[in-house]
């Protein structure tokens, strides 16, 4: 997942499974689980200790989705903080051809992070600046 330089994600999935991967929930797991159990062949029964790993590692691995998910969210809210910031600041822009300074204007939140609106020193308005794209703010 791309990282933008001062903290922001960009294109982060909104919510767990919206991504189209095929993993199962913690729900589907325990139904998949049970369903292990009842059809278990009686004459050679699955380890209980085998079992027990298996919950382990299922635990295992929903803890470190939620931390995954924590830290996105910690770095988008960490992104909309500098945005905000910056408004009615002095910036120097690059990335969007030649380079300029203005002073930001607005700040609109997207999929893809905070974007910046910036006017010039001549009042045109740049709309679109990413907070990477920044170079230098002026007090």
């Amino acid at each position: 997942m791309p990282v933008e330089s001062i903290g922001s994600t960009t294109g982060a999935p909104t919510a767990a499974g919206s991504t189209g991967n095929k993993t199962i929930d913690q729900d589907a797991f325990i139904k998949l689980f049970l369903t292990q159990l009842q059809f278990q062949d009686p004459l050679e029964p699955v380890d209980n200790r085998e079992f027990l790993a298996q919950m382990a590692q299922f635990s295992a691995l929903e803890q470190a989705r939620q931390t995954s998910q924590n830290t996105n969210d910690l770095l988008s809210m960490n992104a909309t903080t500098q945005a905000l910031g910056l408004l009615n600041r002095q910036v120097d822009v690059a990335g969007l051809g030649a380079p300029f300074s203005g002073t930001v204007i607005a700040v609109q939140f997207t999929t893809n992070g905070a974007q910046l609106s910036v006017r010039d020193t001549a009042g045109q308005i740049t709309t679109g600046v990413r907070l990477s794209q920044i170079t230098l703010v002026k007090l």
